[in-house]
This record gives structure tokens, C-alpha cells and sequence, in this order.
């Protein structure tokens, strides 16, 4: 009884975000132990614990990022498993441990909201089990829908029924997951003529990635009442997250075909550019599925897609990188500094100094981890600046796109790529958190100095 309690003691120590981390850990320990069960392997197949654990920890974050071919190692029952994983990272550990507290009846608590609303991104922990239901809740419809429907497209493609299916199921799992693992063997390339195919997994990325909050909202709009209809507004965050995703996807697109105009795209028609394009565009923000082989672009398109990649995906969303709000708040800062003015206003409403600061705190972190981890692989591998700058980003946010290096990489390099992914998927402000201490500030303050700047 006296080492039970010692042990809540310890347990009640540690910040929500502590027991957070704590949970994605035990998530990505528990993940390498099943995938790494003969049940999951085709017969006659070994991996390596390293690449076992690489691919945990890709599926828990889900990036997509692997140093196997999934088609080739795993069983159709490890296919399923790593769907599974991929769903669990997708809507994050606390949503799927809510669900079940749940369904077994019991309280969540405040020490429970907390780290919903911290798993979540939130800045309340008020209305967080319902927000918990009614994101499972959507997800599953949209879930069902693109299996059915993409499942039984691919009968035309497939000679059983049940390989169909089991495409339609994992990539649909994996594409609005943001998980970006596929079971060709080569993502969407035997697609790569099939717009229907890649529409529906343009609209399944862009609902992974453009935050839960926002596909809650759109869908209380469309299931309100007229009368209810005409008292709802949208949130500044849905606003602000989906303009931004929108001018991101466009400038993506047209930048991409602009630095690959007289190269990869000049002998496409204007539909084929089109849509590599677009898929491109789109995938960057933290989707990892690609129609073409990446390498075949130019080292520009390599550097602006690596651009795209570290702003990544929406907050409370199943991408990772800065998070297209922040990547938001830092422009119109600037904008705001150069025109002179010190409030930062947008669509009629004025930002907290506070979520500015996160904002730069994020962008500038960001930024040094993925400028120190760019130097120490590229220190320790083979390869070109370019070509790491960009598996850096891509494990950084969650994306899972590859330049086809990764599975020859080093121990040490994949296991940086590994922390890149673990800290891109639950986020730079909660990483910084898990170090914060209790201690207060005491009610005084030095005196105040100012610093040359510039």
C-alpha cells in the first residue's frame, strides 16, 4: 500500500505534458513490440530493431518516413496493425484513451482535460470530451465513405475483391492520417493518370491536415438549422487556418510547376502538370503520398518543398511542422512592424501578445533544430546538403516525403530523424513545456534596459 502510494506521488509530480510525453513513448515502445511480432512479418522476412522502431515511431507521429518497403515486409494482419497505429498517432494517444474511458465508464478528470487539451493543441480544457466525440465521430464517417468509395474503385485495378478493399482501407487510414505509408510500393505513382483516385485523396490529406476544429465547425454549420445557421460564426482559428492552408496549397502549386517548368513538367500536358502540381502542393502540408518520384524534380523545387514541409500542417491536426497558424501570425507580424503600427489585426480582431510570441518562439526553435540536425547528418553521411535538408523537413513535419535516402542512413542519423518526428507531431510549445518547472516568479522586477537591435 505504502509503495502504491509512493508511486501516485510520483505520478501527480510530473505536468500534464510530462505524462503526455510519457504516453507517446509508451505508444511508440508498445508499437515497436507488436510490429515486431512473426505474425506481422512475411514469412521469411527479418528487420532490424532500428528500422522496427523507425517505423513505430513514423507511424505514431505519422510521417510516413520508412527504411523498409511496407509491401514487402509486413503481412496483410501487420498492415492492418500499422493502420491502426497510424489511426491512434493520427487522432493522438489522448483522443483514442478518452474514447476508452468512455466506453468503460469512467470520469475524466481535470489532470485528464489537461492533457487532452495539450495532446489537442487547445487553450482550454473546457468542452474537450466533446470536442473528443465529435472528432472520432467525424473522422469515422469520413472514414467509412472513402473506404467504400475507394475501395470498391479499386476493383477495376486489382484482380480479388479483398486486395481492393485492403487498399481502399489502408489508403484511406493513411491518407487522412497523414501518414503518407502506402502498399504499392511506389505511394500513388500507378495512379498518377487517375485524377478521380487523386482527388479523393487530395480531400482526404487536406482533412487531416487543416485541424479538427475546423471540420467541427464546418460540420456544425451544415447540420445546423436555418435559424440556428444565422447566429454561428466561424472561429478566428477556422478562419485564419483555412485561408492560410488555401494560399499555401495555390503558391505551392504554382511554385511548384514554375521552378520545374522546363524540366519534369515539359513534356506534360496542362491537366497532367496540373494535378502533379497540385498533389505536390498539397502533400507537402504534411501528407507524404506523392504521384511522381520527388527526385526527379530540381534541387529548387527540393528547397521550396522543403520550405513547405517545415510550415507543415494546421494545429490539432494529424501533421506536424510549425503549423500554417504560426507560419501566419509571424508574417503578418512583420507586416504589421514595417508598417509601424504595434497591434497585430486581422479580420477585425486583434492577436494576444502571447500567442505572438509562441508563435516566434516556435518559428526560431524550429528553425535550430532543423538547421542543427541538417548539419550533424550531413557531417555524418554521404549525401548532399539538399538532399538531407530535405529528409530533415520531412521528418520535422510529419510529412514522410523522401529523396530515397533514409533506409541507407546511419543508426544515429535515423534516430535524429526519429526525435525530429516525435517532436514535430506533438508540437515544439509542448516539447519546451515538458521542461518547465513550478517554480514562480517572485512579484518583482530589474530594472529595464533597451538593446541595440538590427
Amino acid at each position: 500500500m505504502k509503495y502504491y502510494h509512493s508511486k501516485m506521488n510520483w505520478v501527480n509530480k510530473l505536468s500534464p505534458v510530462q505524462l503526455l510525453f510519457i504516453f507517446y513513448i509508451i505508444a511508440v515502445i508498445v508499437s515497436t513490440l507488436l510490429l515486431s511480432l512473426p505474425f506481422a512479418h512475411q514469412e521469411g522476412v527479418e528487420i532490424a530493431l532500428i528500422d522496427i522502431m523507425f517505423t513505430a515511431v513514423s507511424a505514431v507521429s505519422v510521417t510516413g518516413l520508412s527504411t523498409i518497403s511496407i509491401v514487402d515486409t509486413f503481412s496483410v494482419p501487420g498492415i492492418i496493425l500499422l493502420s491502426i497505429i497510424l489511426q491512434i498517432g493520427a487522432v493522438g494517444v489522448m483522443a483514442i484513451g478518452t474514447l476508452l474511458w468512455l466506453l468503460l465508464g469512467k470520469k475524466i478528470g481535470l489532470k485528464e482535460r489537461q492533457m487532452i487539451m495539450t495532446d489537442q493543441n487547445q487553450i482550454s480544457f473546457q468542452g474537450m470530451v466533446r470536442l473528443i466525440k465529435e472528432l472520432i465521430y467525424v473522422l469515422l464517417i469520413i472514414e467509412l465513405i472513402a473506404f467504400i468509395v475507394l475501395g470498391t474503385y479499386f476493383l477495376q485495378y486489382f484482380p480479388t475483391a479483398k486486395e481492393a478493399y485492403l487498399h481502399g482501407f489502408f489508403g484511406t487510414i493513411s491518407a487522412i492520417s497523414n501518414g503518407g505509408f502506402d502498399i504499392t510500393g511506389t505511394s500513388l505513382m500507378p495512379f498518377s493518370h487517375d485524377y478521380f483516385v487523386q482527388f479523393i485523396n487530395i480531400l482526404l490529406i487536406i482533412f487531416g491536415a487543416i485541424g479538427f476544429p475546423v471540420l467541427i465547425e464546418v460540420k456544425q454549420h451544415i447540420f445546423a438549422s436555418s435559424e440556428k445557421r444565422k447566429t454561428l460564426r466561424f472561429s478566428l482559428f477556422t478562419k485564419i487556418t483555412t485561408l492560410t492552408f488555401l494560399i499555401l496549397v495555390v503558391i505551392g502549386a504554382i511554385g511548384i510547376y514554375l521552378l520545374d517548368f522546363n524540366y519534369f513538367f515539359a513534356n506534360k500536358t496542362w491537366h497532367e502538370s496540373f494535378f502533379y502540381s497540385l498533389f505536390q502542393s498539397v502533400t507537402t502540408r504534411s501528407g507524404g503520398l506523392s504521384t511522381l518520384d520527388v527526385s526527379q524534380l530540381t534541387e529548387e523545387n527540393h528547397l521550396f518543398m522543403s520550405f513547405l514541409m517545415f510550415i507543415g500542417a494546421s494545429p490539432s491536426s494529424a501533421g506536424g511542422g510549425i503549423r500554417t497558424t504560426t507560419f501566419a501570425l509571424v508574417i503578418i507580424y512583420i507586416i504589421t512592424y514595417a508598417r509601424g503600427r504595434r497591434s497585430i489585426r486581422i479580420l477585425n480582431r486583434e492577436i494576444h501578445e502571447e500567442d505572438l510570441a509562441k508563435a516566434v518562439t516556435v518559428t526560431l526553435m524550429a528553425g535550430f533544430l532543423v538547421f542543427g540536425s541538417s548539419l550533424i547528418i550531413s557531417k555524418l553521411e554521404p549525401y548532399n546538403l539538399m538532399q538531407v535538408i530535405f529528409e530533415v523537413t520531412s521528418a520535422f513535419g510529419t510529412v514522410g516525403l523522401s529523396l530515397g535516402i533514409t533506409s541507407e542512413l546511419s543508426a544515429l542519423s535515423k534516430v535524429i530523424l526519429m526525435i525530429l518526428m516525435f517532436i514535430g507531431r506533438v508540437g515544439i510549445l509542448t516539447f519546451l513545456f515538458m521542461f518547465k518547472t513550478k517554480k514562480k516568479n517572485g512579484n518583482y522586477h530589474y530594472p529595464k534596459e533597451r538593446i541595440l537591435i538590427g
